[in-house]
């Protein structure tokens, strides 16, 4: 049985989608490698952010909160402290179809 974490994002700064260092940068292109590869593998079900990056999700269906909490360490931007991230339990009422 599979469980649902929602992963939040958060960058660290009020201006950042526009005022990135070239370090960032390519830490955020990890960062959207890493969760294109999770989402071909089906662990990642969807991932964005708003319209004005305040922040960014990924909804994960993983095994156990373990899996969930790897994921988040794992994550390049995360390793790299370009964001800061929170894993919270999600429980689906109406799936993506």
């Amino acid at each position: 049985m599979s469980e649902q974490y929602l992963l939040m994002y958060y960058p660290p700064r009020e201006d950042f989608v526009n005022n990135q260092t070239n370090e960032e940068s390519e830490a955020i292109g990890r960062h959207f490698m890493y969760l294109k590869e999770l989402h071909e593998k089906k662990v990642v079900q969807m991932a964005g952010r708003v319209d004005d990056a305040r922040f960014g999700i990924a909804l994960l269906e993983v095994k156990n909160p373990e899996e969930a909490e790897q994921i988040l360490k794992n994550d390049p931007a995360v390793m790299a402290g370009v964001f800061k991230a929170e894993l919270l339990p999600f429980l689906v009422a109406l799936p993506l179809s």
